[in-house]
This record gives structure tokens, C-alpha cells and sequence, in this order.
């Protein structure tokens, strides 16, 4: 996974409250495999059928820092969601309060979901919506958003702070002890089973 530690962008402002992971990624599109090509995916019903839907908006096309509201990825634990997310460009969410699931999944997956107090997002949101250009950091190693006028700390646990900042999933996680792993393996009884 690609390591995070600051990234400055284009923000989209999503004004929507208790956006579930079926409006993020609807389930019809949740029969690959793979872990990627889910950005056709993402808020699939509303780009469709909602021209003012904010993706459609050509000033914020490119953005990669997602402004939502209150209780974003609520609903079923869907990590397509988060892929669907980090495939169209997006590096960080930012939005009051996640469902639990989805933010764990985010981290999980290299996904920053930053919580923020809604009055911070609200002067984010008239940032970015006065003048689309407005550039966004988030750096994960101050614990800071920035932007125009905005300076906001946020809370995130030291370990899952370093996992991201390292680049690190689970699976490197374990990779990185490998060596134990062998030597464990060796010093069993040749009659036990194994792993290949």
C-alpha cells in the first residue's frame, strides 16, 4: 500500500449527511474480484441520475479530497467502497463522524478518513465551494488539515498513524516476519503440518 504522510490537493464537497456504502458503491458492482477498476462504480445512482450531483461538476473534477457530512459510509462493511474511493483519485476523506466499519476498512486500506467537527467542515466546504481551486493538506504527520483560512487538528492513534505513514497492510504487516515464520517452521516436528 502506498505510505501517506502529507498530501496537498483539490477537494470536492460532498454535502450530504448518512451516506451509506450502497450510495458509494452500489451492490451491482461488487462481483470483481479484483481490488481494482471500481471507480465507474462510485456514487454510480447519483452521477447518473443527478447532473448537479457534485462529481458531475467539471470545477471539481480531479479532486482527491472528499468533504463530507455527518455519518459517511454508515450501512453494510463493503471494503469495495473504500477501492471505489481510492480508484477515482481520492487520498483522504474528511467528515464529522464515519460508520465504523468503513473508517476501519479506510485505514486498513491505505484510505486517511479524517474526523473532523462539523463546523470545520462547514468552512471547508465554503472554501472549496467560494473558489474550487482551493488546495487542501492533509498531513498525517502534524495531525493538521489545512487549507485557506482552516487549520484543523485531528485525532488518529500512534500505531495506525505509522502503518499509514509506513505504507503497511496487514499482509506486509506479516511479511515483515518472515524470517520468523521459517525458523519457527523448522524447529517443528517434521510430523506436524506445514505451511508451503
Amino acid at each position: 500500500m502506498e505510505k501517506f504522510t502529507v498530501h496537498t490537493g483539490s477537494a470536492v464537497p460532498l454535502r450530504y449527511s448518512n451516506v451509506d456504502t450502497d450510495q458509494i458503491i452500489p451492490a451491482v458492482y461488487l462481483k470483481r474480484v479484483a481490488r481494482t477498476g471500481f471507480e465507474d462504480g462510485l456514487f454510480a445512482a447519483w452521477r447518473a441520475n443527478d447532473p448537479e450531483f457534485v462529481l458531475n461538476k467539471q470545477e471539481f473534477a480531479g479532486g482527491s479530497v472528499l468533504i463530507a457530512g455527518t455519518d459517511f459510509g454508515t450501512g453494510s462493511s463493503r471494503e469495495h467502497a473504500v477501492w471505489a474511493l481510492q480508484d477515482y483519485g481520492f487520498k483522504a476523506v474528511l467528515a464529522p463522524r464515519f460508520g465504523d466499519i468503513f473508517r476501519g476498512n479506510a485505514l486498513k486500506g491505505g484510505l486517511l478518513a479524517v474526523v473532523l467537527p462539523y463546523e470545520a467542515i462547514e468552512r471547508l466546504w465554503e472554501a472549496v465551494e467560494a473558489d474550487p481551486a482551493t488546495q487542501v493538506t492533509v498531513d498525517l504527520q502534524e495531525r493538521e488539515v489545512r487549507a485557506a483560512g482552516v487549520v484543523e487538528a485531528f485525532e488518529l492513534d500512534d500505531y495506525t498513524r505509522w502503518r499509514l505513514m509506513e505504507g503497511l497492510d496487514d499482509i506486509a504487516l506479516t511479511l515483515r516476519h518472515t524470517e520468523d515464520v521459517d525458523a519457527f517452521e523448522k524447529q517443528r516436528h517434521a510430523w506436524l503440518p506445514v505451511t508451503q
